[in-house]
Parts: C-alpha cells; sequence; structure tokens
C-alpha cells in the first residue's frame, strides 16, 4: 500500500525537538519528504535529519533562520521548494514561551512572542501560498488553548495565541478554497524546559483536564496528521487536544 503522503513536501518550523521533531517523525513515516526548520538547535536538527535519511534517503533536510528576520523566513520556502521542488505542507510549530507580568512587559516582549507565534506564521504562510495553491496543499498552525482561554502573567504570548487563531481562520478565507488552513490547540503535553512549573504548578494543571493526565506530542502530532492527510472538507477550524483543559478552566 503507497504510503498516504508519499510524493509530498513539507516544512515544519521548530522541527528539531520537542513537539516540533514528533510532528515531523509522524509526517515522515506517512511517506512525506521533511524540511526541519530550526534557529539555535542545530545539532537536534543534524541528528534528527541523519536518523530520518537513514530510513528513507534523500527525504529530509534542515534549514537555519531567525523567525524575526523576515527575509530569512522568506528563504525558508524558497531553500524547502530548491531542496525538494515544490510545498505540500506548511506547519507553523515553532514558538517562544515566557512570563510577561502586566507593568513588566517590555517592547522586546512583544517583539519576540508576536514576532515568532503570530508575525512569523503569517509571512511564512504569505511565501508559500503560491507553491501551496499550486499543490493544493494545506497549512497547519500550532495554537494554544489558552488563545481563548488566557494564561495568567503570559498577557503576551496568549495575545499572539489569540492572533494565531485568528490568522487561521483569515487565512483559510483568503487562501481557500485551494489552500486548506487549520491548527491545532494543545493543552498540557510537554512542560516548558526552564523549570517555570514546579510539581505542584504541574499537578494543578493536569488537575483541571478531564482526563486526569498529560498528553503526548504524539498526540499533537496525530491531529496534525489527520489535517494534513484525511480532514480534505475541514479548513477554518481550531481544534484542542487538552484532555478536556479547555472546558474545565
Amino acid at each position: 500500500m503507497a504510503e498516504p503522503l508519499s510524493g509530498k513536501v513539507a516544512l515544519v518550523t521548530g522541527g528539531a525537538k520537542r513537539v516540533g521533531a514528533t510532528i515531523v517523525r509522524r509526517l515522515h513515516a506517512a511517506g512525506a519528504a521533511v524540511m526541519v526548520h530550526h534557529r539555535a538547535s542545530t545539532g537536534d536538527a543534524k541528528t534528527l535529519v541523519a536518523e530520518l535519511n537513514a530510513a528513507r534517503a534523500d527525504s529530509a533536510a534542515s534549514v537555519r533562520a531567525d523567525l524575526l528576520n523576515l527575509s530569512a523566513v522568506a528563504q525558508i520556502v524558497k531553500s524547502t521548494v530548491e531542496r525538494f521542488g515544490g510545498l505540500d505542507v506548511l506547519v507553523n510549530n515553532a514558538s517562544t514561551f515566557h512570563p510577561t507580568p502586566i507593568g513588566e512587559i517590555k517592547s522586546t516582549d512583544w517583539d519576540d512572542l508576536v514576532g515568532t507565534n503570530l508575525k512569523g506564521p503569517l509571512f511564512l504562510a504569505q511565501a508559500a501560498a503560491p507553491h501551496l495553491a499550486r499543490a493544493r496543499g494545506c497549512i497547519v498552525n500550532i495554537s494554544d488553548i489558552h488563545a481563548e482561554r488566557p494564561l495568567k502573567r503570559y498577557l503576551v504570548y496568549s495575545v499572539a495565541k489569540a492572533g494565531l487563531d485568528g490568522l487561521t481562520r483569515s487565512l483559510a478565507r483568503e487562501l481557500g478554497p485551494e489552500v486548506r488552513v487549520n491548527a491545532v490547540a494543545p493543552g498540557p503535553v510537554l512542560w516548558p524546559d526552564d523549570g517555570s512549573y514546579d510539581e505542584v504548578a504541574r499537578q494543578r494543571v493536569v488537575s483541571h483536564t478531564l482526563l486526569k493526565r498529560t498528553g503526548e506530542p504524539e498526540d499533537i502530532a496525530r491531529a496534525v496528521y489527520f489535517l494534513v492527510a484525511e480532514a480534505p472538507y475541514v479548513t477554518g477550524q481550531i481544534i484542542a487536544v487538552d484532555g478536556g483543559r479547555s472546558v474545565n478552566l
């Protein structure tokens, strides 16, 4: 049986580690060639690309770029098309996340959080749109349940993700019927690397899920795969993958 995404090309931002790498592996396992974007995780990206190319020769590559640099954003798409001959799937996964309590917000916080979570995805979508239209492809944005239910002390991040939800719906209108645009909104799946959530904070979050547990990166990857490969009549939607937390806050 042919792999569902055989002959397709996917670009995943922030794809070198954590949830991004799981999404990359899921799409690659379904047959897609993948471009792994990263900013600072060069070693992780090289290791992942080597793993995927060992499984299927010449099926993966990486590109390093800062999403706050708009000329670099356009180059990400150009590099993908030059390397693989086209583009069918854009997954806007890259994100920054840090607290910005009111009274302590700086313009650099705004530039970073809005830049990576909203501005970057917008300009990537714009650069990718002609290629996606030719391929009748799709975009999947990785949002957050806190786009609709803001996270206290993370004001700018919550605003940026709310903007990403709006961008998802707006792009679905702008790019249809050729290109479908949807989003996945994770709940508690992986904790931040910076140690900002201690055990008490983690248990408090988990207690608000209806399933009383955290999810796995693969839960997000499955949802992305569904939207890419199994949902041809779905566009403009945000799917929460959160163990029911967003209805129990």
